[in-house]
C-alpha cells in the first residue's frame, strides 16, 4: 500500500552524529535516546494509522519486542481511542525477539527430523521460504 514504507537509517545516523557532537555524558545521551525513541513512536502511529485507514480497519494487533514499548503502547492506544478502535498486544512478558522465535521453532522442526538445505532456501522481502 502507497506511504506505508519506512526506514530509521537516517534517524539512527542523526542519532549518531548528534552524540559525537554533542558530548557523551549521561544527560546528553539520555536526551537523544528520549527524542529518538518520541520520533520513532510518532512514525510508527502516523504509519499505523494511515494503514488502517486504507484498509478500513478498527483494530491493530502489535506484537514481538517493539510491543513491549510503552510510549509506543500509550500512542497507539490513543490513536485507537481516537479512531474508536482498539489496539491489542502481549502481556509485556511474551514482548520477546522474534529472532528467539524463529530459533525456537527452527529448533523444533529439527527435533521432528525436518531439514533443508541452504541452497533449498530463498531469501524474500517477506522473509525466507523453501524453494
Amino acid at each position: 500500500m502507497p506511504g506505508l514504507d519506512f526506514s530509521f537509517s537516517g534517524l539512527k545516523t542523526f542519532a549518531a552524529n548528534t552524540i559525537r557532537d554533542n558530548g557523551d555524558d549521561d544527560q546528553t545521551r539520555a536526551d537523544i535516546a528520549y527524542a529518538f525513541q518520541e520520533a520513532v513512536v510518532d512514525t510508527l502511529v502516523i504509519k499505523c494509522r494511515r494503514a488502517l485507514k486504507q484498509c478500513g480497519m478498527k483494530r491493530l494487533v502489535i506484537a514481538g519486542g517493539v510491543s513491549a514499548n510503552r510510549a509506543l503502547r500509550q500512542g497507539l492506544e490513543s490513536l485507537m481511542e481516537k479512531l474508536g478502535g482498539q489496539v491489542y498486544y502481549p502481556r509485556t512478558e511474551f514482548c520477546t525477539d522474534n529472532g528467539a522465535m524463529i530459533a525456537y521453532a527452527g529448533m523444533q522442526r529439527l527435533k521432528n527430523g525436518e531439514s533443508v538445505g541452504l541452497a533449498e532456501l530463498k531469501a524474500t522481502r517477506a522473509g525466507l521460504s523453501i524453494s
